[in-house]
């Protein structure tokens, strides 16, 4: 099998085990090392075994036998053509398979890393890092090829748009599932164009709550979901992966209650009740209510307390005072939501779902419900709960002048003025632009240049610490004392690598979805929400490389046909900005400036007619774009039905030989004579004739049949085409 320049760079390294063994006794750690390596030796894994940092060992393994990994991926392939992912069956000849279709970077580590965790009836040695017997297995990662990252991250800084041959590089090495991600934020960002020009002309000329600026972009937030729906098609069939999501893995966490013979193909089929799995998903109705509760209440408290400090409290400190509500918002949210995370996992892991992309939708789900809250709940509050009924609330909220009382040096700095309370009409506006702006560059840092800056201090700091260890001992780091010369800078890098952190792409994909919530949902309040994404989301796609090359462990490829449940969440933002433009253009139609704190001055009827009309608008656009769409051919589509076409005409020369799909060539007129005719009277006396046979011996071939048919036309001519001849 051919080998690259960048394999080789790795030693032809495929994947890297860290066995770490410092609370486990010598006797255990040997057995069970001695375990693994019986295991990775059944499967024909070639190891090597090198020091590690920290009581670890690094494993080092490379496909051994050729033969037995050319048959696993025959056999990966031909699962894919029983399922309907692959149009034609594979080559039987399992040597000759790699050699007929070539074998992807990422697909040669998939398959390597299927023989390492899948079960042994599977095929494979069943190692699963930290579970069972294989507790002191830390992690299992593939190399990076820096080679290739220093070429990809420079080539991709001097592009502004990636071409399908980018998204096709990124699925060779990383999978599809990384490949969608990328493909998705590619098309968003090349989406946003047409908002971002249209919402900077709407913000000189229209304004904010403008609802032509509203109708437009509930128009093109659907032309957006549709198109990608459709281009999700397109790539899965592009990468030959269209209908693998129903390819699912088993849990072996699940636990059936009954086994049942299928009757069809006889095998013992497993199975947990539907109906009782059902009442335990009725569960997830209290866990939106908990999450609510606890979230909206916590946010809702700060809010109070931000409002009384920024617009009641004129005392001294009001300037610092009012970051105390972030400061409790910082402390408290991610604690808060990352015990409802927990208890979101539990309450998933209760489900008992038998399958692992049942499992991961489930629990995607869950977490949707907590990121639409954190995310969308302050910016709800002040549109449809502060402008509307600002008057009626503000006087209770002297219950926060505890924050704020031991820098007050008079009553009367914690009381409302005796004028009333004033709406601020700009507030809605500045708390979109902070979390469409300003929460973005705070995200970037936090998810790039914050982990680099902890990187370089890490490996300064082991730097110091292993001079310091070689001027007091003067051997230097025991770690790297064994090491061949020749191997030292390669092992120096295995080591960093071990250390990362695992990428997860679901994180940077439900960064994306919240993003477009923000456009969907509440663009109408300032029309330069897209602009500020599609600046934001050039950088993201970058920085995402970045972050792959340099601050994670390579990830290992995973296959997928879309982005999962997160479509049927752009899908629920889609519908809900709909309403929520609305809303917003309704309430905020005089100038800009909303009501001014009393409901009064909110007509209910005309708020509630007009969110009736504006859903109605958009599933008429929906059903419109669809159809539209729906007669649009595709370059995906086109491949598909070639596809087919091939493997049908290969069947048919199999089947029939290859001239089975030419025009058999035409009958020689047969002369009639009188012998001719003796053989057809002799021919009839040796058979019994019915009607059906006297029918069809009248005409011989179809030369007779035209003669006849063209003295009929003679005869049954009508006069005037006679005349014409």
């Amino acid at each position: 099998m051919a080998r690259n320049y960048a394999v080789h760079q790795n030693f032809d390294v495929d994947y890297v085990i860290v066995y770490r063994f410092a609370d486990t006794t010598n006797v255990e750690a040997r057995d069970k090392f001695a375990a693994l390596m019986q295991a990775l030796a059944g499967v024909g894994l070639a190891t090597e075994v090198r020091n590690g940092d920290n009581c670890s060992l690094l494993v080092f393994i490379k496909v051994g036998s050729e033969k037995r990994f050319a048959q696993e991926v025959y056999r990966s392939r031909v699962k894919d053509w029983l399922n309907g992912v692959r149009a034609a069956e594979p080559a039987r000849d399992t040597q000759n398979t790699l050699v007929g279709e070539s074998l992807t970077e990422s697909e040669r580590f998939r398959i390597t890393h299927h023989l390492i965790t899948s079960s042994r009836e599977d095929g494979g040695a069943g190692i699963i890092p930290k579970e069972g017997q294989w507790k002191n297995v830390e992690s299992i990662f593939p190399l990076h090829d820096h080679t290739f990252n220093k070429e990809w991250i420079k080539q991709w800084s001097t592009m502004t748009f990636l071409k399908a041959e980018d998204l096709d590089q990124i699925r060779d090495r990383f999978g599809e599932k990384i490949a969608y991600y990328f493909a998705f934020t590619q098309s968003y960002f090349q989406f946003l164009i047409f908002p971002a020009a249209f919402g900077f002309a709407s913000w000189i000329i229209l304004g904010s709550f403008s609802p032509i600026y509203a109708l437009i972009n509930g128009l093109w937030c659907v032309t957006f979901v549709e198109y990608w729906k459709r281009q999700e098609i397109d790539l899965g069939v592009r990468w030959g992966v269209k209908g693998v999501g129903g390819i699912q893995r088993k849990r072996k966490e699940f636990q059936h209650e009954k086994e049942v013979r299928d009757p069809v193909t006889g095998e013992m089929m497993h199975i947990f009740p539907a109906t009782k799995r059902l009442s335990r998903q009725l569960l997830q109705a209290p866990f939106a209510i908990l999450a609510t509760l606890a979230l909206g209440t916590l946010i809702a408290t700060c809010f109070g307390i931000e409002i009384f400090l920024s617009e009641v409290y004129s005392g001294p400190g009001q300037s610092l005072l009012v970051f105390l509500p972030t400061g409790l918002l910082t402390a408290l949210v991610p604690t808060l939501t990352a015990m409802l995370t927990a208890i979101a996992t539990r309450l998933n892991d209760y489900e008992n779902w038998e399958t692992s992309e049942n499992y991961e939708s489930a629990l995607t789900q869950k977490i949707f419900v907590l990121n639409f809250i954190t995310s969308y709940l302050p910016i709800f509050l002040t549109a449809f709960v502060y402008v509307p009924f600002g008057s009626l609330i503000v006087p209770y909220l002297d219950i926060f002048n505890l924050t704020a009382r031991p820098f007050a040096t008079d009553e009367k700095q914690l009381q409302i003025p005796s004028a009333g309370f004033a709406i601020n009409p700009s507030r809605l506006r500045k708390q979109v632009i902070y979390f469409t702006v300003t929460a973005q560059i705070v995200n970037f840092a936090m998810e790039t240049i914050l982990p680099y800056v902890k990187r370089r201090g890490f490996s300064k700091y082991q730097e110091m610490k292993s001079e310091r260890a070689a001027k007091k001992g003067g051997a230097g780091s025991g770690v790297t004392i064994n090491d061949v010369p020749e191997e030292s800078e390669f092992l120096k890098r295995v080591r960093n690598e071990a250390e990362l952190d695992v990428y997860d792409v679901t994180t940077d994909l439900r960064e994306m979805i919240i993003q477009f919530g923000y456009l969907s949902l509440f663009s109408v309040v300032w029309p330069l929400t897209p602009v500020s994404f599609i600046i934001n989301n050039w950088i993201e796609l970058r920085s995402d490389a970045v972050k792959i090359c340099v601050e994670m462990q390579r990830p290992t490829p995973a296959r997928a046909d879309s982005i999962g449940p997160w479509l049927d969440s752009l899908q629920f933002l889609t519908w809900l900005g709909s309403i929520t433009t609305a809303a917003l253009a309704y309430l905020f139609s005089n100038d800009g400036l909303g009501p001014d704190g009393t409901p009064a001055t909110i007509k209910g009827w005309a708020l509630l007619l007009t969110i009736f009309f504006s859903e109605h608008v958009f599933l008429l656009m929906r059903w419109a774009v669809r159809l539209a769409i729906s007669k649009i051919d595709s370059s995906g589509m086109e491949k598909e039905r070639a596809e087919r076409f091939m493997v049908r005409k290969r069947y048919l020369h199999d089947a029939l030989g290859h001239d089975a799909l030419d025009v058999p060539p035409p009958q020689m007129e047969e002369k009639i004579t009188r012998g001719s005719l003796e053989e057809d009277a002799r021919q009839s006396t040796l058979r019994t004739q019915g009607p059906q046979d006297h029918f069809w011996a009248r005409q011989r071939g179809w030369e007779e049949s035209a003669k006849v048919g063209a003295g009929l036309i003679e005869k049954m001519a009508p006069k005037e085409s006679k005349k014409e001849q």
